[in-house]
C-alpha cells in the first residue's frame, strides 16, 4: 500500500505546530486519530520519523529527510487539484444542438451572457431538426439540446419544459387573406406555402392540420433558411408558418401581417434536453442556470 497523503499531511502539521496535540487541534481531529496516522506512516517506512522526549517532540533524521518530499508531494496534488478545477470550470467545449429559430431568436442573448462569464469556454451551435438531436445527446456528440415541439418524454433524457411558443400564419401586407375575420384550411387550397426544410415540427404539424381537411396546397416551396422564407413573403411569393418570435420585429414594422389563424392546435414549446447520465461541469451547469434565469422572462414561459 503507497503512503497515504493524509497521513503525510498530519504529519506536516504536526512538524509546523511542534506538537501532536496543536496538530490535532489545527487539522479538527482527535489527538488519538494523529497519533494513529503518525504511527501508521512509521511503520509502512519502517522508521521513527520523531523522537518523543517528554513533552517535547522532534524530527529523527529519517523525518529531516521524508519532510521535502512530503511537502513536495501535497503542494502537487494541490496544483494538480487546483488545474483541474480551473480546467474543466473555465475551459473545454460545449456541443448545443438547436433549431434555427431558436438559435436565431431564443439563444444569442444567453449565449452573450455566458461568453462573457466563461470566456474560455468554447460554444459550438449546430443547427438540425429537432428529431435529430435526442440521438445525438444519447451518443454523447451533443452535451445538450434545445427543442421546439409538443412536450416528449424519455428515459433516457432530463427535458425541462421552458416557454409555449406561438405560432403565426404570415402574409404580405397586400394579401387578400389579411382582410379576413379568420382564415379556414379551406382558404389556404390555392395558396403558396413557403416551408422550412423537411421534418421540422411546425411544418409537420401544420401540414397534417391542412391535410386532416382535405387541404394539400401546391404548389409548396421549401426553404433551409427563416430569413429567406420572410423576405420571399414579403416579396409576395406565397404564406408562410413559422414560430411568432421569428415574425415579430417585420409584424412591429409592418413588412408582415398576421392572419387571423387558430394556431393552437398548433401550439408547441420549447425544451432544454440532455442526458439523464450526463456529469454536469461547472460551465454547464452555468449554462443551464442562465439557461432558466431568462426563459423565465419570455411571455408565455411555463417554467416549473
Amino acid at each position: 500500500m503507497g503512503m497515504e497523503l493524509r497521513n503525510l499531511n498530519t504529519f506536516i502539521v504536526v512538524v509546523e505546530t511542534g506538537s501532536f496535540t496543536r496538530a490535532a487541534t489545527k487539522l479538527g481531529y482527535a489527538q488519538s486519530s494523529v497519533t494513529a496516522q503518525i504511527q501508521a506512516l512509521e511503520s509502512e517506512l519502517g522508521f521513527p520519523l520523531f523522537n518523543r522526549l517528554g513533552k517535547t517532540i522532534s524530527l529523527t533524521d529519517p523525518g529531516e529527510r521524508l519532510l521535502p518530499y512530503a511537502q513536495e508531494i501535497t503542494r502537487m496534488h494541490t496544483l494538480a487539484k487546483d488545474a483541474l478545477r480551473s480546467e474543466i470550470s473555465f475551459a473545454g467545449t460545449l456541443m448545443i444542438g438547436a433549431p434555427e429559430s431558436l438559435a436565431a431568436f431564443r439563444l444569442p442573448r444567453i449565449i452573450r451572457e455566458f461568453r462573457n462569464k466563461f470566456p474560455e469556454v468554447k460554444i459550438i451551435l449546430k443547427p438540425g431538426v429537432c428529431w435529430e438531436f435526442p440521438d445525438l445527446i444519447r451518443t454523447g456528440d451533443l452535451d445538450l439540446a434545445f427543442l421546439l415541439q409538443p412536450e416528449i418524454k424519455d428515459r433516457d433524457l432530463y427535458i425541462k419544459t421552458l416557454v409555449q411558443e406561438k405560432m403565426a400564419l404570415i402574409a404580405p401586407p397586400d394579401h387578400p387573406l389579411v382582410n379576413y375575420a379568420h382564415v379556414e384550411p379551406e382558404h389556404l387550397k390555392d395558396e403558396t406555402i413557403l416551408h422550412t426544410e423537411h421534418g421540422c415540427s411546425y411544418r409537420v404539424l401544420f401540414e397534417q392540420q391542412l391535410n386532416s381537411h382535405g387541404i394539400f396546397p401546391n404548389p409548396c416551396l421549401e426553404f433551409w433558411s427563416i430569413e429567406a422564407i420572410k423576405n420571399c413573403v414579403m416579396s409576395g411569393l406565397g404564406l408562410s408558418f413559422l414560430p411568432l418570435i421569428t415574425v415579430e420585429k417585420e409584424v412591429q414594422e409592418g413588412k408582415l401581417k398576421l392572419l387571423a389563424w387558430d394556431e393552437r392546435p398548433q401550439r408547441l414549446t420549447t425544451q432544454v434536453v440532455y442526458h439523464r447520465k450526463k456529469w454536469l461541469s461547472p460551465a454547464l451547469r452555468e449554462f443551464l442556470s442562465l439557461v432558466e434565469l431568462h426563459a423565465a422572462q419570455w411571455p408565455e414561459a411555463i417554467l416549473d
